[in-house]
């Protein structure tokens, strides 16, 4: 490593008279809190400019600090990157570019390598920092704004100018350029410059795929409209590559094909679907049911109908969750907690048909206060706690979520007004509370597994005994309040698995995620000797999984993001895996969170009047619930999707 310190101090002395040109400071935000700053100062020495960057933020209680050096000719052509620290939470970086007589020398950890450079090539971190992106920009345009730039160590990008806003600053007019980088991060950036190209904003999403924002400091008032914004032009880009006039009702027969009644549980073979203005108008067999003239017809023979899937625990960070979601047949998502502006207005759009993705419930996440709590909307007293259950409410919401600092009193008082106002509550146990006192206190349901795993009698290797008196209290005051349960059981195979086991095993289309996804995943979990000592734990998670559904507790399959779309099949087998039988699991992603969510006469099965969200796929996930993973159409709202073409909007490969 001392050599690649000795190279930059060599560039660095090269000139013997330095001077400071440029500085910018940027805050750091998540679900829309300012939660740290990156700061820059560039420096000029001779034909050379180096960026010294200082990035960091807290996320959650927890610090991520980074450094950058970048330093490039005046022309902005790249002579050597070095960035070291966190990225997230739970990841880091460590690389170092250094280019030297059309040679470039490259160390990410303690692997190294040497490769020839390529002509017009750009060494990035990732989506931090900012100053390195507004340097990427500049260098874009010194070379006539090429279709794609390779980036260093890995990958490539493409920008595009997007159009100019002009907004309002200060009572003036204030220009901004607007930029989509892609290919730097899981779909799009949207970055706003100024017009002498200093970053203003760049909306981006962090390694944990959390929606990340930098706003230049001077300008931090701009960020709820830009926010706004992003959701609009983001959906926008969808639109438009899909080429199809999502406001048409057409009137569909889908033909031939094998339903799937979850609510009996019977599946009605030989079947003709006639949909008409978004909406089931008729169904029987194929011989009884006459097709309209000038219907498009469906041809599902051999496959099976399914009511569109639901992913009970979303966080739709980005606009590439709406394809990759009905790509995988998934035609309704709770939201779990996201920036105000951002998911009403994303759901705006998708409600208006200027966007692409699933039907969205939203659910308004709270916290309370103090340096662990998440988000800006927090709730300190009671109070406190009603203006936010009332303004979730005004805003369409149908839940409210509780996050993990929220106080006891303060929970009460969110559940009380929540009630009254016909809203259900859901979210995490808040620290220092029991899954019995939060459940007393009003909450209706739970989100993760984890909770209930909590409150059970432990084994000395940390599986639970399910016979133990305790435990048994614990399921029949969760039977007895009717309490709800996403148990979200694959967010923790992820987590606890072992990083050398092959991930495919977990998800068999990894290959084809987005390439910036798949290190992410891929590195995501414990070394060998701490995966053995979590596995009792895993598999007790999934025990209680079962033992909720044999007695009746309610619950809802959720995922907490994970594999964009994949992850809703991958909950499902990890049902089955647990104990429950292919149609018991299917009910958890269909018709019993239409029952939960109290949308049941509109959604949720497939029935003559309700809402024509359904899933089409190659062979009989009754009989082996992988086969959901197969999905050949999806219809939402009586719209028609290809999943091939959603993919390809989301920057998936193909199958």
């Amino acid at each position: 490593m001392k050599k690649y310190f000795s190279l930059l101090g060599l560039i660095a002395a090269f000139h013997s008279s330095v001077a400071q040109i440029d500085s910018g400071s940027f805050y750091l935000h998540k679900f829309a809190q300012n939660i740290g700053r990156e700061t820059f100062i560039t420096t000029r020495s001779g034909n050379t400019l180096t960026f010294d960057v200082d990035f960091k933020f807290t996320d959650r209680g927890q610090t991520v600090p980074l450094k950058a050096q970048l330093v490039t000719t005046t022309a902005y052509e790249p002579v050597s990157l070095f960035i070291k620290g966190s990225t997230s939470r739970f990841s880091t970086i460590n690389d170092t570019v250094i280019i030297r007589d059309k040679k470039v020398s490259v160390r990410v950890d303690d692997s190294s390598y040497t490769e020839t450079l390529k002509p017009i090539v750009f060494p990035v971190g990732g989506y931090s920092p900012g100053a390195v992106q507004m340097a990427l920009l500049q260098y874009w345009k010194k070379k006539g704004e090429p279709k794609t730039i390779a980036l260093l160590p890995a990958g490539e990008v493409a920008i595009t100018r997007q159009g100019i806003d002009e907004l309002s600053f200060m009572d003036k007019k204030l220009v901004l350029h607007r930029y989509i980088l892609s290919g730097l991060v899981w779909g799009n950036e949207i970055i706003w410059t100024d017009t002498n190209g200093k970053l203003i904003c760049l909306i981006t999403n962090d390694a944990e795929g959390d929606k990340l924002e930098m706003m230049e400091t001077d300008h931090e008032s701009l960020l709820p409209e830009l926010l706004g914004r992003a959701a609009e032009y983001s959906m926008q880009l969808f639109t438009a590559s899909l080429k199809t006039d999502l406001s048409k009702n057409k009137t569909l027969a889908i033909t031939g094909g094998n339903i799937v009644d979850v609510e009996s549980g019977q599946t009605k073979m030989n079947q003709t679907i006639i949909i008409e203005k978004g909406l089931i108008k008729e169904m029987g067999p194929v011989a009884s049911v006459k097709i309209p003239t000038g219907a498009t017809v469906i041809q599902a023979k051999g496959k099976t109908i399914l009511p569109g899937l639901w992913d009970m625990h979303s966080h739709f960070q980005q606009a590439e969750w709406g394809p990759a979601y009905l790509a995988a047949g998934v035609t309704t998502v709770r939201d779990c907690g996201n920036e105000f502006v951002y998911i009403n207005a994303i759901k705006a759009a998708i409600d208006a048909n200027k966007g692409v993705g699933p039907n969205i419930l939203k659910a308004g996440i709270v916290d309370g206060p103090g340096e662990l709590g998440l988000g800006i909307v927090r709730a300190a007293t009671e109070d406190e706690a009603i203006k936010v259950v009332r303004m979730y409410k005004d805003n369409g919401f149908a839940q409210i979520k509780v996050y993990s600092s929220i106080k006891l009193p303060v929970l009460k008082a969110i559940c009380a007004e929540a009630h009254r106002l016909g809203l259900t509550v859901t979210g995490h146990i808040p620290i220092g509370l029991t899954i019995e006192t939060a459940v007393d206190a009003g909450m209706d349901q739970v989100n993760h597994i984890q909770y209930v795993y909590s409150a059970m009698k432990k084994n000395k290797d940390r599986s639970v005994d399910l016979q133990d008196s305790s435990s048994v209290a614990v399921l029949n005051f969760l039977k007895d309040h009717k309490t709800v349960i996403d148990p979200t059981i694959g967010v923790y195979e992820l987590a606890l698995r072992n990083v050398k086991d092959d991930i495919t095993d977990i998800e068999p289309n990894f290959t084809t995620l987005p390439v910036p996804l798949q290190p992410l995943f891929k590195n995501m979990g414990l070394p060998d000797s701490l995966a053995k000592s979590y596995k009792p734990r895993f598999d007790a998670m999934k025990g209680l999984v079962k033992a909720l559904n044999d007695m009746d507790i309610p619950i809802m399959a959720g995922t907490d993001m994970g594999f964009p779309g994949y992850s809703v099949s991958r909950e499902l087998e990890l049902y089955v895996d647990a104990g429950l039988t292919p149609l018991q699991a299917i009910q958890s992603a269909t018709i019993t969170p239409a029952r939960v969510m109290n949308v049941d006469q509109q959604t949720g099965s497939i029935k003559t009047g309700k809402q024509a969200d359904l899933v089409i796929v190659n062979g009989d996930p009754l009989k082996n619930i992988g086969d959901i993973r197969h999905v050949w159409t999806v219809i939402k709202q009586g719209q028609q999707y290809d999943p091939g073409v959603l993919h390809k909007m989301a920057g998936f490969g193909k199958l």
